[in-house]
């Protein structure tokens, strides 16, 4: 999946905004658009940011595809440990764009090198929590 940002003029508000949302749908479907919903009465910039900016100007890159940011992306939230509201939504966007479950847990194995167990263990059963929502549980 390959995404082409239409428009580098930065004063296009509306052209990046849409654009991001764009890429928010297809990556993260709905738990993405609760989150930009969830901040519209309280905080609509740091929305229209995580859209335009993160999603319409980051994600919309091509040095990476959107499976490879999603596996960075884990990690990082992985490390911040406290994350997991935000792992629940990247696990979901993970699978949407090809991992598997066995890839993502694989990636927070790996991650319990660097940052440790307990962060691990958060991130895997924030995993186990989406899988059984998705029905992907047991993994075989």
């Amino acid at each position: 999946m390959t995404f082409e940002n239409p428009s580098q003029d930065p004063t296009s508000r509306a052209v990046r905004q849409d654009h991001g949302r764009e890429i928010l749908d297809a990556i993260d479907g709905e738990a993405g658009a609760r989150v930009i919903d969830a901040l519209a009465d309280i905080a609509p910039e740091l929305g229209h940011q995580i859209v335009a900016w993160g999603f319409g100007e980051i994600y919309a890159r091509p040095g990476l595809e959107p499976r490879d940011r999603q596996l960075v992306t884990l990690g990082m939230l992985t490390a911040l440990g406290g994350c997991e509201p935000q792992l629940e939504v990247h696990i979901n966007a993970a699978l949407n764009v090809g991992l598997t479950p066995e890839q993502i847990i694989e990636a927070f194995l790996h991650s319990a090198v660097y940052c440790g167990f307990p962060r691990a263990l958060n991130a895997t059963f924030t995993a186990k929590k989406v899988f059984a929502e998705r029905g992907l549980l047991p993994l075989s």
